[in-house]
């Protein structure tokens, strides 16, 4: 917004006694439309959870978010714009909350459960966009594979690290244990959301020290 523009706006807003100009913060005005925009994708990642991206549409999203179809619009230019950024809230879930690159492999996969308990409607909205994006030409394919490809890579590194620091046998390999691994988490993911009655804390914590056991260096004979 240009300065002139910033001006009129502050002008058109009246002072407290209606006489005149009132200068109200940006920065409420900033606040409301995060707040705003926040509102939307709750909504859409309930919607998408619940109905898939094919059949949610824009109009249904901002009719349950209490916006116009133009003020949603206003934050997200796309339907694949939205899409994108409930995935980047996912990401920044994940980013925020786990210390995959520098903490303990075995430790941070016990940790997993907590995603489920803090952010139920984020796991379910990626299990069903990872499910509607397998076909090569849907709209979100592209940058769940790459998701997946870097999820790999960091798995491996902490493998190998853990190998070259001999903190883990050397004698298995790690690509295909950082495969098993995402597997098994986005397998537990697919099946609390069929039934949440499952002890996620205690089966994680399972594996997790069954990876432990398997992974540590054997002692000499």
């Amino acid at each position: 917004m240009s300065a002139p523009e910033s001006s009129a706006l502050r002008a058109s807003v009246p002072g407290p006694s209606g006489g005149g100009p009132h200068r109200r913060p940006y920065d409420s005005l900033l606040a409301k439309g995060e707040d705003r925009r926040q509102r939307i994708l709750g909504v859409a990642e309930r919607l998408l959870a619940r109905n898939g991206w094919r059949n949610t549409s824009l109009a249904q999203i901002a009719k349950e978010a209490g916006v116009t179809p133009a003020g949603l619009l206003h934050h997200f230019e796309s339907k694949e714009q939205l899409l994108n950024a409930v995935l980047d809230a996912r990401d920044d879930d994940d980013e925020n909350h786990a210390d995959y690159r520098s903490g303990d492999l075995i430790t941070e996969l016990g940790r997993v459960p907590e995603r489920f308990n803090r952010a139920p409607e984020l796991v379910g909205t990626f299990t069903v966009l990872l499910v509607e994006n397998i076909a090569p030409d849907a709209p979100l394919h592209d940058r769940l594979h790459k998701r997946y490809r870097d999820a790999v890579d960091i798995i491996i590194e902490l493998i190998k690290r853990g190998q070259r620091d001999g903190q883990y046998r050397a004698d298995f390999d790690a690509a295909g244990k950082a495969v098993e691994i995402l597997a098994f988490i986005n397998g537990m993911e697919t099946l609390w959301l069929l039934d949440p009655s499952i002890p996620l804390a205690e089966v994680f914590k399972q594996y997790a020290d069954s990876l432990g056991r398997d992974w540590s260096p054997r002692s000499p004979t």
